[in-house]
């Protein structure tokens, strides 16, 4: 048997082995046949000797082991030639393949229940009659592949090098987005092409006016398994006329955003740019699972009002990661809903994080979080940010009527460069929809950690306006260390805050705080947590 299954083991040695058998068996006998020693120990002459060896050799038994053998061997070479296209795998180890796309995750699990799954389709806009010069309205070739990739359960749609003016249009589920180099999305300017849509229920009546609200450029809800990636194509909100209807007061209804998913879960933006939105750039919307990788966001500097970055609102498990971000506001909003109306949503946003971000806002701050945080803002990492020339770097905002929480927010190695105020944070964000909130609901802001902070040509490194209503507790700083613009005495400022400082902080932290060493022994105890040295002189 070890011979056997050392011949199933090596095809082309099993022929070789084969034969190799047999001529070794035929030996045997010929050497039994003509041996001149073994005549004399059987006894008798040499014709009788010869003629009882040869009865065993060619008996039943010994005769059909040949047989087997021979045919064993017949048919191993036999399935060998037939196999040799990889029919049936008898090598040692596989054959090299060709690399291959690794499957998508409905792929694999069908792969691994053994069933059979087609690859997604991919369609080209241009077979749906799509034209790339910048003037001709594409919203009927958007239409008709999302509408073909819904009829299909899912596929991809790439949209080539050109320029490809539309209306908005939605999404549909297990699509994928892709914008290939040179590829450019242009909104249409004309608001009368964009559809009006009920206002957020977590915002009520519309961010800016009462009533319905223009939709976004790129639309999706309660969707499933979307994708918007490419190389490095553009959607392009052409918001300059937005911008310039909302100075003058022309607009009736609030702004749309560039791309706005609401109600979905497992999304990825990645390896895109986004720019000129009319309102919010990128907004997500009651979502999970989310990831937005390798994107660029851009609008002016100044002048282009409401152009937020990236806005994850009342969303739950979200990386945002490796973007370069340059708006008009704030650069990274978390958000969860406005006073009564968020409050009653009731969908916080929780389990975000931010890291290996870079980060321009003038007009406003790097990461914010609120001040529509009316659903709570918990489990928040931002890490490995920086922040330059900007007005403000992270900031926590908030204020009597927003209720909820702002809990357990962490910031770790964060780098101000040439930022008026670095961290702030402010309780009294006065701003409500209407004048139906309640002012006694008033928001926790406890538990926040700032590790590793440290920068250059700041103003006023720390801004922490707590009040008699909402203190802000349990702060921490660790290994701080801030190179000021001017050297004012008030650069470390708190009001009614209570926290610790751990080992070196720069510059010298304000009175309210508890003293720690490095070894986290307290060196001096604050009874001062209530006192206010706020000072917007400067």
């Amino acid at each position: 048997m070890a011979e056997i299954s050392a011949v199933v083991s090596s095809p082309r040695a099993s022929a070789v082995s084969s034969a190799a058998a047999a001529a070794a068996a035929a030996a045997v006998g010929s050497a039994v046949l003509s041996s001149p020693r073994a005549a004399p120990r059987a006894g008798g002459g040499a014709q009788q000797f010869h003629h009882r060896r040869w009865a065993p050799a060619i008996s039943p038994p010994y005769r059909a082991y040949l047989v087997a053998l021979w045919l064993v061997g017949f048919v191993l070479v036999f399935l060998w030639q037939n196999t040799s296209m990889g029919r049936l795998r008898l090598y040692s180890r596989p054959p090299m393949s060709t690399p291959r796309r690794a499957p998508s995750a409905a792929v694999a699990v069908a792969d691994a229940m053994g069933q059979w799954v087609a690859s997604p389709p991919a369609y080209d806009l241009r077979e749906f009659g799509g034209v790339g010069d910048g003037r001709t309205l594409n919203t009927a070739a958007f239409e008709a592949a999302v509408a073909a990739i819904a009829e299909r359960g899912g596929g991809r749609l790439t949209v080539p090098a050109g320029r490809w003016l539309t209306a908005p249009f939605n999404l549909t589920s297990h699509m994928t987005l892709f914008l290939a180099s040179g590829a450019e999305i242009l909104g249409i300017q004309d608001e009368r092409y964009w559809p009006l849509m009920p206002p957020l229920p977590s915002y009520g009546y519309g961010r800016e006016h009462k009533g319905p609200r223009y939709g976004s450029l790129i639309h999706g809800q309660d969707l499933k398994d979307v994708i918007i990636t490419g190389h490095n194509g553009t959607i392009n909100g052409q918001g300059q006329s937005w911008w310039i209807k909302f100075r003058r007061k022309l607009l009736n209804h609030t702004r749309g955003p560039l791309v706005q998913l609401m109600r979905s879960s497992h999304i990825l933006i990645s390896n895109i740019t986004l720019r000129d939105s009319p309102f919010w750039t990128l907004h997500v919307y009651d979502c999970k699972h989310v990831t937005i990788s390798e994107t660029t966001v851009l609008a002016p500097i100044a002048k282009a009002p409401n152009t937020d970055g990236i806005n994850p609102d009342s969303c739950t498990d979200v990386m945002i990661e490796n973007c370069y971000i340059s708006v008009g506001d704030d650069g990274i909003a978390i958000k969860s809903g406005w006073d009564q109306y968020g409050i009653a949503y009731g969908r916080p946003s929780t389990n975000i994080t931010i890291r290996n971000v870079t980060i321009r806002s003038m007009v406003s701050a790097g990461v914010s979080i609120g001040s529509e945080m009316s659903g709570g803002v918990s489990n928040v990492l931002v890490d490995n940010v920086h922040i330059w020339s900007s007005r403000r770097g992270v900031r926590i905002k908030t204020a009597p009527g927003r209720g909820a929480y702002v809990n357990n927010i962490a910031y770790r190695n964060i780098t101000l460069e040439n930022v008026r105020v670095g961290i702030v944070i402010k309780t009294d964000y006065n701003e409500h929809p209407d004048e139906a909130f309640d002012p006694k609901a008033v928001p926790t802001v406890v538990n926040i950690s700032y590790t590793s902070i440290h920068g250059q040509r700041v103003r006023v490194p720390v801004r922490i306006q707590g009040s008699a209503e909402i203190p802000v507790r349990n702060v921490t700083f660790h290994d701080m260390s801030v190179g000021l613009l001017d050297k004012k005495y008030h650069v470390f400022q708190c009001s009614f805050v209570q926290g610790q400082v751990i080992g070196y902080v720069f510059p010298v932290p304000c009175k309210n705080l508890d003293l720690y060493n490095e070894r986290r022994e307290l060196v001096k105890e604050s009874t001062l947590q209530n006192i206010s040295d706020i000072d917007y002189s400067f």
